[in-house]
């Protein structure tokens, strides 16, 4: 098993549902949120929107608060089972997630209420969990 090198980032994080043919919203996009992540996916089902918590306006439907980790990278694209090596001990420890990746690296929601629990699950597997400001 590989261990990973893990980053806690703080803001919390919100994932909005929009019809599918929605343009995307102004506020998923306002700058004075300083999120470490947001990602706008549109589907032939929805328009989903990952911002700031504090973006999310109250008249969508959404979830969250949410805790973002990223794996530290960039990683090589032919690596293999990277998300499932570190999902497992999520799984065992009955923790929902929402994941995403980027050309560079993986991104692991969960939420808010657990993520200290994530991180104790983390750890326990053999990877290491910084918070962002240590870095």
């Amino acid at each position: 098993m590989t261990a990973w090198e893990i980053t806690r980032h703080e803001m919390a994080l919100g994932v909005a549902q929009l019809a599918p043919h929605a343009s995307v919203p102004r506020w998923a996009l306002d700058d004075a949120f300083e999120s470490p992540f947001w990602s706008v996916t549109r589907t032939a089902d929805e328009l989903s929107v990952i911002c700031a918590w504090e973006a999310l306006p109250g008249t969508v439907t959404g979830v969250g608060p949410m805790v973002a980790f990223s794996l530290d990278g960039p990683l090589d694209h032919s690596l293999i089972g990277v998300l499932a090596g570190l999902l497992a001990p999520l799984a065992d420890a009955g923790i929902s997630i929402l994941a995403e990746s980027t050309f560079d690296t993986d991104w692991i929601l969960v939420p808010a209420t657990q993520a200290d629990q994530a991180v104790t699950a983390w750890r326990q597997a053999g990877h290491t969990v910084t918070h962002e400001e240590q870095r």
